[in-house]
């Protein structure tokens, strides 16, 4: 095993995270090395958050994601809440501001161990979703899958909190959808030219949601802050609920809840959740290589 680096598998409501700790180098994660780690049930993740030395003042680390396929994610709600508690394990402290190339992130763990993180302002203008085809309102777009006369999906309300969502609303429970089969059509539609994370919503109350996700390069996943973001923000939006609401993620295992709210003061969506630890190990960022802190010395020949 060449230079190694340390990682933590964590994970946060279920959405599978690899926090991988690059301070001190100027190298990145790779593609390559992010397949392997994919490829191994041990390691297989939704998102790497590889943390590096900041690149601005008043930032604590800049934040390179990753996807399981190796390509580039601009945000990651859960992901950015295990990087705050293993920092804040590391170190003691409770807030932490993070750079990302959708932005700067600002977020706090809280004395019972939820941590919130303000993922910003949401886009609204069509251009910046992106999206291919001029839309005035993307609250609502023209959008459907199945029969012309009977669509199973239609009409999703559109926005990008970093990274683009199209938010699909349904009155029936969102596990009774066959997601796996829609998301890839509907991420790689023509309308969203950097592909997009198609969420289903079911308005449950006023004040809540129930969300299932397939998300932009890592499929259908257990859990998606950002996305969790946009179907509360879309729900206030459309008239559907207030500006804070609880949302279940019907697909966690088993289905846990976050708080988002979307505050009138500076337009911000700050979101409340938790993060979970589950074992720590060494890799090496460029091959994927990898190994267990506390394995046997034959699970170590078979990791690697």
């Amino acid at each position: 095993m060449g230079d190694t680096v340390e990682f933590a598998k964590m994970n946060g409501l279920g959405n599978k995270i690899l926090v991988i700790d690059m301070r001190g180098r100027k190298d990145r994660v790779t593609p390559e090395a992010a397949i392997v780690l994919n490829a191994h049930p041990d390691t297989a993740f939704d998102q790497i958050m590889a943390i590096h030395d900041p690149k601005a003042d008043g930032t604590d680390a800049w934040i390179d994601i990753l996807n399981c396929d190796g390509t580039k994610a601009q945000a990651c709600g859960n992901g950015t809440r295990c990087v705050v508690q293993a920092l804040s394990a590391e170190t003691g402290r409770k807030a932490f501001t993070f750079q990302t190339v959708a932005g700067i992130l600002n977020a706090q763990e809280h004395e019972d161990g939820t941590i919130s993180v303000d993922m910003g302002k949401p886009v609204f203008e069509w251009d910046r979703i992106p999206l291919s085809e001029e839309f005035y309102d993307t609250s609502r777009i023209e959008l459907q899958i199945g029969p012309i006369d009977a669509p199973i999906l239609h009409s999703p309300s559109v926005m990008s909190m970093g990274n683009p969502h199209a938010i699909f609303w349904v009155n029936r429970d969102v596990m009774s959808f066959d997601l796996e089969r829609f998301g890839p059509l509907l991420e790689n539609h023509p309308m969203f030219p950097e592909r997009a994370n198609i969420t289903l919503a079911q308005v449950t109350s006023p004040t809540s949601l129930t969300t299932r996700t397939w998300e932009r390069g890592a499929g259908l996943t257990l859990a998606c802050g950002s996305a969790a973001c946009a179907a509360a923000v879309s729900a206030a939006r459309t008239g559907r609920t207030g500006r804070t609401v609880d949302i279940k993620v019907a697909s966690a295992t088993p289905p846990g809840m976050l708080s988002i709210a979307w505050r009138e003061s500076d337009d911000h969506v700050v979101m409340t959740g938790p993060a979970e630890w589950e074992w720590s190990g060494t890799v090496d960022p460029s091959t994927g290589a990898w190994m267990r802190s506390d394995a046997t010395a034959s699970e170590q020949a078979r990791a690697l």
